[in-house]
């Protein structure tokens, strides 16, 4: 009779461990929940039999389908990479264009001999192969962030199967992190670079506006105004001419080369703006998506505590039974 009592008394005492447990492990699910909302849609899915899986009718056509993909689509990487695709293209393509038409000004106007501005000619030509390589890095970088926002959807919100998630992943993650914001950085240089140029052109742009104006136009001060590319430092002062005045520099400025470079190059500099942009608005992804797969794989891991301690409470349920039933 005594064994008994205490057999009842030790199931009395281990239903009241499970209770605490699932107290517990419900206080953390619903605090989850708090935090994320939109965990409750995709969290604790009944897992379909094989009855089920078998009945044509019950399987999901071709509308659920579609919204299931879409559900997974990462909108605001795609926006991004787009966004990125599109500054890349404008800041390369301008950019290669107008530093060939820029050449071409400064071998008939400003510069005509050859080894005076031959410095100047391999840096630019150098400045064109970096441009294929920044071309093709950034096509293959905004893929890879790309899928990466592809998986990170789809393990978030759990769209094919049971999320799992392992340290090499968020390792990975942290490392796109890492590196976007170091190509930020770059881009933000390059940004500022990129408006050198256009603001030569401008001032160029400017000084031709000036003597095409009534006030100027006609008279003898015309001769007088002036440009000196030399100033900006991009040829040496022994340059010659270096200096375009007065109806030379008028000519210049109604040429196709001039127009075309100058405007190129404000259209490369809204192109690495656009990128810079782009890749603020990646940072943002990917540090959202790295705080969603650390908090998610906790979650995961007292998950699998909780089954590892639901399944001993089990096993020593079971034995109290195999116990009772032999005394009695």
């Amino acid at each position: 009779m005594k064994p008994a009592m205490e057999t009842a008394a030790e199931e009395n005492t281990e239903q009241s461990r499970e209770r605490k447990v699932n107290s517990r492990a419900e206080m953390e699910i619903g605090r989850y929940h708090w935090m994320y909302p939109g965990s409750k849609n995709h969290q604790y899915r009944p897992v379909p039999t094989l009855g089920d899986r078998a009945n044509p009718l019950s399987s999901p056509g071709c509308f659920e389908c579609c919204i299931k993909c879409l559900g997974g689509v990462p909108y605001a990487s795609l926006v991004a990479t787009i966004l990125c695709f599109s500054g890349v293209a404008l800041f390369c393509g301008c950019g290669h264009v107008a530093l060939a038409g820029t050449v071409a000004i400064l071998e008939q106007h400003f510069s005509t001999n050859t080894s005076d501005h031959a410095l100047l000619s391999e840096v630019i030509q150098l400045m064109q192969y970096v441009i294929y390589g920044i071309a093709s890095f950034f096509f293959l970088y905004g893929i890879i962030l790309l899928a990466e926002g592809f998986y990170t959807t789809s393990a978030v919100k759990e769209l094919h199967g049971e999320f799992k998630t392992t340290a090499c992943g968020r390792c990975i993650s942290g490392m796109f992190v890492f590196l976007t914001y170091v190509l930020g950085v770059a881009w933000l240089g390059v940004f500022g670079f990129s408006a050198v140029p256009v603001f030569m052109f401008y001032n160029i742009w400017s000084t031709c506006e000036v003597i095409k104006s009534p006030q100027t136009n006609g008279t003898a001060g015309v001769e007088q105004i002036c440009v000196d590319i030399r100033q900006y430092g991009i040829i040496p002062w022994n340059a010659f001419p270096g200096r375009i005045c007065g109806s030379a520099l008028e000519n210049i400025c109604n040429t196709n080369e001039f127009y075309m470079s100058y405007h190129l190059f404000i259209v490369a500099c809204a192109g690495a703006g656009a990128t810079v942009i782009a890749l603020i608005h990646f940072l943002m992804i990917l540090s959202s998506n790295w705080a969603y797969l650390k908090d998610a794989s906790k979650m995961q891991a007292y998950q699998d505590i909780k089954a590892k301690e639901e399944q001993e409470l089990q096993d020593i349920q079971s034995r109290s039974k195999e116990q009772l039933n032999s005394y009695t």
